[in-house]
């Protein structure tokens, strides 16, 4: 499979509910739109049951007010033995003028689950029909790497 179909688009509105004293969405709000949308795409890769076990980078690049529209696209950027991570690019759309400013990325992990819940098997994801997509893939790569290199640090120190 190509990461391609597995990308994943999902649109909100920013309602009143979802913003705090300054007009603008609280951020746990996107963090938990960017989890659904990346976890459709995970589900999308895997054909099973999957689970996040971890948020690495969220970046929040500019402020989202009330009334505006938020797109959020996903896509599996590289996936290992059980775990995968997804990509979200999170852009903002001004409903009058149109004007769309890209405000947020995040990068999630994810583990494929069997019927009893044990971790199963990702079949193969293609990277490299695309130079975009074997970049993506390199930089998955990277941050996997100091993701584990930080929880062997934490381990070590218990």
């Amino acid at each position: 499979m190509t990461p391609e179909r597995t990308c994943t688009t999902m649109t909100q509105i920013v309602l009143p509910q979802f913003t705090n004293n300054h007009g603008t969405v609280f951020g746990g709000q996107i963090a938990a739109w960017a989890d659904i949308c990346a976890a459709i795409s995970a589900q999308r890769f895997a054909r099973t049951g999957v689970v996040t076990v971890s948020i690495d980078e969220l970046h929040f690049l500019k402020p989202v007010h009330q009334g505006m529209v938020l797109e959020l696209n996903s896509m599996v950027n590289r996936a290992w033995g059980s775990s995968m991570e997804v990509g979200v690019r999170i852009e903002a759309e001004h409903p009058v003028t149109g004007r769309r400013v890209h405000c947020c990325s995040a990068y999630l992990s994810f583990v494929s689950l069997d019927a009893e819940g044990h971790p199963a098997k990702l079949p193969e994801l293609d990277t490299s029909q695309d130079p975009e997509f074997s970049r993506r893939a390199d930089e998955a790569q990277a941050r996997r790497d100091h993701r584990l290199k930080m929880r062997e640090m934490r381990r070590s120190q218990r």
